[in-house]
């Protein structure tokens, strides 16, 4: 005879909402998601063929804006094909396996973002007032290493995290409020309590942010300050429209994810398809904005995008 509980062999999948109270609106809603994720493709893709196919490129600078494009490809992959499949078609199921996949997918390479933003703040810092030292402390080679600490420590920090979700038991109808995976969304399913993870989960996600945001709050004011010194006025308005958009981008990343956490863990007066839009754009925003911001508007990324791209229309 057949248990009629499978979840201790086979673990039932979960369905996925979508946005809540929005269902009519799916297809509309999901039109600025698609526009964003095809950028953020087109975007990262072109960076990443710059940096990998021009030798001009292969200094640590750049290496940090090669990384920032696959994790940023990662990051989104992990979530919007399967949100689109949810808005577009109905495709709600996703399977125990898989959910959990993608949690541990978007909340690692949220981590491992913020390491590598961490890393090219302090990168900035060295070039600019340190200029004399850069070559000796930055090499390619401590830059790959700094993206491999980065991610094992995103890495790390979330794999207890996703072994404390993991097993709890899962009951109900197992729908999950949501267009993708989240983690509130899905443990709030669970028919035991999941105390344990949250105070895990807000601690390590606080300690992370704090510590990451913090150093990068002291590089950039110390390089706005080195940057109020130099004699020259267009140097100086080239620099800080530079430090600008860095800032920009990384308050983004950073409020957007804070935002989208705390309106998720703790109770507001706000629609629930207010949270999951939050939400769904902080998985296609940043990653829309990084390479245009950390590479297509540099110089020599330009300059190899258009050499890259030439070579490969010499080549038809």
């Amino acid at each position: 005879m057949t248990s009629p509980n499978r979840s201790t062999s086979s673990p039932l999948p979960f369905l996925l909402v979508g946005v809540p109270g929005l269902e009519s609106l799916h297809g509309w809603v999901s039109i600025p998601f698609c526009i964003t994720y095809t950028l953020a493709l087109l975007g990262n893709g072109l960076v990443l063929l710059a940096v990998g196919l021009d030798e001009g490129l292969q200094e640590p600078m750049f290496y940090f804006i090669a990384m920032l494009a696959v994790i940023d490809l990662i990051f989104s992959t992990a979530a919007v094909p399967k949100m689109l499949g949810v808005l577009w078609l109905g495709w709600r199921e996703i399977s125990f396996q898989a959910c959990f996949l993608q949690m541990f997918c978007i909340h690692t390479f949220t981590a491992v973002e913020s390491g590598l933003l961490l890393a090219m703040s302090l990168d900035r810092y060295v070039a600019i007032c340190h200029p004399l030292r850069y070559s000796a402390l930055l090499t390619g080679s401590r830059a790959l290493q700094t993206g491999l600490l980065s991610l094992a420590r995103g890495a790390g920090a979330m794999a207890p995290l996703m072994c404390l979700v993991g097993r709890l038991p899962y009951c109900g109808d197992r729908l999950v409020p949501h267009s993708y995976c989240e983690y509130l969304a899905v443990v709030g399913l669970a028919c035991a309590d999941p105390a344990p993870s949250h105070l895990y989960g807000l601690l390590v996600a606080t300690l992370l942010v704090g510590t990451d945001s913090a150093f990068i709050a002291f590089s950039y004011s110390t390089i706005l300050r080195a940057v109020g010194r130099l004699p020259a006025h267009d140097a100086r308005l080239k620099a800080l429209r530079t430090c600008g958009c860095h800032v920009f981008v990384i308050l983004t990343f950073y409020v957007g994810g804070l935002l989208s956490m705390y309106l998720q863990r703790f109770p507001v007066h706000l629609a629930p398809y207010v949270q999951v839009l939050v939400a769904d754009l902080y998985l296609t925003v940043p990653p829309m904005l990084n390479p245009l911001i950390y590479g297509l508007r540099v110089r020599q990324v330009q300059d190899g995008i258009c050499k890259v791209l030439g070579q490969l229309a010499g080549h038809r």
